[in-house]
């Protein structure tokens, strides 16, 4: 089952198919589609070194190339502030062989997601300490006058009413709506408490790599950029337990609000995707779940 309507179906032979044609120094690597719970991007591994991106969703060729290219960009910025590993950008193709969009080529990161079961690092203080330190790290980068571009999760929390209204509506009969409703009430109200830092901007457990349980790399770099202090605190509650939870807010010195806006994007996001993906990803539905009993729990 494809999880978007508008989905593009990409396989390995059309990605070998593109590699040969567009880069033929690299036409001798296998090609190898990588199971992921992402939703973005299928992602594919060309030989040991690379990795390919390839969008999901259908959009106007030259949009996405603009995307890309702002994405390698950041990708190759957050690199250079990270001392966790982060990957970097190397290439980007063209549309071809039928895939109709462009397409980019960044190098592999060795490691294992933090979605994984057998991975979970959500009850160790010391990746907690870590993931402190690596969002620390983006935070000090500053951001040169740049501001919140708009898009997604990092602005203003009450501009996604009709988003999370839409969300009650079709999470009747998965979760306890009623409430699901009143945590919002409150949470949308919530003031902004600082001026845009630079964030990652999507901290869940598949765009983090666990070594042991340490940190081991930071993936899906490309929204690298200024948003609300308290965004990339989603990862409190996507990745952690409530005795990391408190090891990571105290490492980054969170006062009350930033710490409740934290909460906010993290259950904004994690309510939609309980709906959204319960029949065509339902490890990313899960993980929605999860993280929404984990803020209804700290509700209590």
């Amino acid at each position: 089952m494809t999880m978007h309507e508008d989905q593009v179906d990409v396989t390995t032979d059309i990605v070998a198919t593109l590699v040969r044609e567009q880069f033929p120094q690299w036409s001798h690597e296998p090609v190898q589609l990588l199971p992921s719970t992402g939703t973005v991007n299928a992602i594919f591994r060309i030989g040991n070194d690379l990795s390919a991106r390839f969008p999901l969703r259908l959009a106007d060729a030259d949009e996405t190339l603009a995307v890309l290219e702002q994405e390698a960009r950041a990708s190759a910025e957050l690199a250079q502030v990270s001392r966790f590993p982060a990957p970097e950008p190397v290439a980007l193709g063209r549309p071809g062989a039928g895939y109709p969009m462009p397409w980019s080529v960044q190098t592999w990161l060795p490691g294992t997601v933090a979605s994984d079961a057998d991975a979970d690092p959500s009850g160790s203080d010391a990746f907690a300490e870590d993931l402190a330190a690596f969002i620390a790290a983006l935070r000090e980068t500053g951001t040169r006058g740049r501001l919140f571009d708009g898009q997604g999760r990092g602005g203003v929390l009450t501009h996604h009413d009709d988003w999370m209204a839409k969300c009650f509506e079709e999470s009747e009969g998965l979760l306890d709506v009623p409430r699901l409703r009143e945590v919002w009430s409150r949470l949308r109200e919530l003031p902004r408490a600082g001026a845009d830092v630079m964030s990652h901007r999507d901290l869940i457990p598949g765009n983090v790599l666990v070594a042991g349980d340490r940190l081991g790399g930071v993936l899906d770099t490309g929204g690298f950029g200024p948003a609300d202090p308290a965004l990339d605190l989603v990862s409190a509650w996507h990745l952690l337990q409530p005795g990391p939870r408190e090891v990571l807010r105290r490492a980054l010195g969170c006062a009350d609000l930033e710490w409740e806006r934290g909460k906010a994007w993290a259950f904004e996001q994690a309510t939609g995707l309980v709906w959204y993906y319960v029949e065509s990803n339902p490890a990313m539905s899960e993980m929605g779940r999860r993280t929404l009993d984990r803020i209804l729990e700290s509700e209590e």
